[in-house]
């Protein structure tokens, strides 16, 4: 049998064929058949969807269940399993299969055509949506905003792109079993590959296990408690690898709906140099501070932070620019400074705030689910905690709450019992403001990290040491060193 063979050429400008090669297709399975370890070349990347023939499609899913249950897959076992087969028959049968067997390649060679079965089949998806986009660029301008059809066509590619992954739909519970057990081994032996991710406060890590994949986070307190100082010496950390002793750089995405990317520069500079970002603003250094500052600017420079100062963002356009990154840069950590800045779009809420943030977090979740990473977002609390006693946050804090703490599966509250205290100053010379001295010495740069939901552990609470003239975190322990 002569094996067909099309493939088209980018400078063949007459054919528009789709590109194909039956003739690589043909060669593959007759390698699978004549020996069954060539599947095991090719098993984590191909599927009978990539096949560009029907018949060939059969063939391979049923040489894969064949030997995915240790059964051998050759003529005759495939005779039995086809021969009834009505799609098999009507495409040419076992004539059809006679006569690829006979032509097959190495089982050396097995992985490069199955390769090129797949780079062939990403060539007509990508040509399918292309196509789809001329037509609808053309057809739905009246109805659909270009933004949305960029949107489509940004997950189109992303869900292309990891098309030859196999963990996609409903899994096995004994495969699940395995994964979860071969986790358990890598973190009882402290394995540098763990799937978590060190904030760098050693002291936090510890209470809440690092940060897990496909994970919501939600970081909360009111005004000055220290959030995006919190969440920008997280970002650092795991940038600069602190604690980490992972070879790879991990990319993290700074979302700031608030701040300027100059002024989180200037944070992470004060952080990095241990000068006051005040002085740094206003220039109030010495020649000495100006020179460490541009030393830790080149430090910095280096670093895989990718920040996104855009206002008023709408959760489809985050989602939308976090899948373009971890396409091209890859992405490890999402960001989001503050949650109720983000706008959820294409619905009318009726000015139903609680009901759009409810939409919101559910959003969030399920980019971090799509990611496979954590995603931090930052949230204010309700002016309530100001007028009770005991300013320590709960979970009703959470302003316009909606589903935040049902969404989330770590959620953290910052509180300076300091930044209270100092607005209480009893008049000089009292008895009151020497046990107000006393204990503002006591707590002087303390703060709690209050885990008030854990999906993977107890809650708890953690003290840390924080510096507010240079907006850092650090555990404890360091701060006396």
């Amino acid at each position: 049998m002569k094996l067909k063979n099309i493939y088209n050429k980018t400078d063949e400008k007459i054919s528009r064929e789709p590109p194909l090669n039956l003739g690589a297709e043909q060669a593959l399975l007759g390698a699978i058949i004549s020996n069954n370890l060539a599947l095991e070349k090719v098993e984590d990347f191909l599927d009978s969807k990539h096949f560009t023939s029907k018949i060939n499609a059969i063939i391979f899913q049923t040489l894969k269940k064949l030997i995915t249950n240790n059964q051998v897959a050759d003529l005759t076992t495939l005779k039995v399993f086809l021969e009834n087969d009505q799609d098999f028959i009507d495409q040419g049968g076992m004539k059809y299969l006679l006569e690829i067997s006979e032509n097959s390649v190495s089982i050396i060679n097995s992985k490069q055509y199955g390769e090129l079965i797949y780079d062939l089949y990403l060539r007509r998806q990508l040509i399918d949506i292309g196509t789809g986009l001329v037509n609808q660029s053309y057809s739905s301008f009246e109805n659909d905003k270009s933004n949305s059809l960029i949107e489509k066509v940004e997950m189109d590619l992303f869900n292309l792109t990891n098309d030859g992954e196999t963990n996609k739909g409903p899994k096995k519970f004994d495969d699940v079993l395995v994964e979860t057990l071969t986790y358990a081994e890598k973190a009882y032996k402290k394995s540098s590959d763990v799937a978590v991710l060190k904030t760098g406060l050693n002291d936090f890590d510890k209470k809440i296990g690092g940060l897990h994949k496909s994970d919501l986070i939600i970081i909360a307190g009111r005004p000055s408690m220290g959030k995006t100082a919190f969440a920008t010496n997280i970002a650092s950390n795991i940038v600069n690898k602190k604690n980490d002793k992972r070879d790879v750089a991990s990319n993290v995405l700074f979302f700031s709906l608030e701040m300027s990317s100059e002024q989180l520069a200037t944070r992470l500079l004060s952080e990095m140099s241990n000068i006051p970002s005040e002085k740094i603003r206003t220039g109030n250094i010495s020649k000495v501070d100006f020179e460490n500052v541009m030393k830790s600017s080149e430090k910095l420079k280096n670093l895989s932070l990718f920040i996104d100062d855009s206002p008023a963002l709408t959760l489809s356009a985050i989602r939308s620019r976090s899948r373009r990154l971890k396409r091209t840069n890859g992405l490890d950590l999402i960001i989001l400074d503050y949650l109720q800045l983000i706008h959820s779009e294409g619905k009318n809420y009726n000015d139903n705030r609680v009901k759009e943030i409810s939409d919101i977090t559910r959003g969030l979740k399920a980019i971090a689910k799509e990611f496979n990473i954590p995603v931090i977002a930052l949230s204010q609390l309700s002016r309530k905690v100001e007028d009770r006693e005991e300013k320590r946050p709960q979970l009703a804090d959470l302003r316009e709450s909606g589903s935040i703490e049902q969404d989330a599966d770590l959620v953290v509250f910052l509180y300076r019992e300091e930044y209270y205290l100092a607005r209480t100053e009893p008049p000089e010379g009292t008895e009151k403001h020497v046990m107000w001295t006393n204990k503002m010495e006591k707590i002087h740069n303390i703060a709690e990290a209050i885990v008030a939901k854990n999906r993977h552990g107890p809650i708890s609470r953690v003290k840390m040491h924080f510096s507010a003239s240079n907006t850092k975190f650090s555990d404890l322990a360091e701060s006396t060193l």
